[in-house]
């Protein structure tokens, strides 16, 4: 829906204000929002609340979970990452600006996109 690309020294949470600043006004339906929970930090679910009207909604590690663990709604970002990551221009950071990085993304969502529609199209 939104890409904003930062610089590395701004931490996950600090980011997420940038995203959900262009979220709130673009997707009106919108009312949850998923995040690991590095996002429950620095009153981050308080600010989404007030400023943006939306619930962000924490997914949390089992208490007696050990070893690697599939959180739900996490591997859906994990599997889009995936995704973008066999477009070769997104497997290194090769931009100067962070700009293009972001359009870089939009590209390689559209294409992707585009394709699944395609196959789509042809198996009727």
């Amino acid at each position: 829906l939104v890409v904003v690309v930062h610089a590395a020294d701004f931490q996950d949470y600090e980011g997420a204000h940038f995203v959900l600043h262009r979220i709130k006004d673009k997707y009106r339906r919108l009312k949850v929002v998923f995040a690991d929970s590095a996002y429950g930090k620095c009153g981050l679910p308080d600010w989404v609340q007030t400023t943006c009207r939306l619930l962000l909604q924490t997914v949390l590690r089992p208490v007696h979970a050990k070893g690697f663990v599939v959180l739900p709604k996490r591997w859906i970002v994990e599997r889009t990452f995936a995704w973008m990551n066999r477009h070769r221009r997104l497997s290194k950071d090769y931009e100067r600006l962070t700009e293009t990085s972001e359009t870089v993304i939009y590209i390689a969502m559209i294409d992707l996109m585009s394709r699944r529609l395609a196959k789509r199209k042809m198996a009727f």
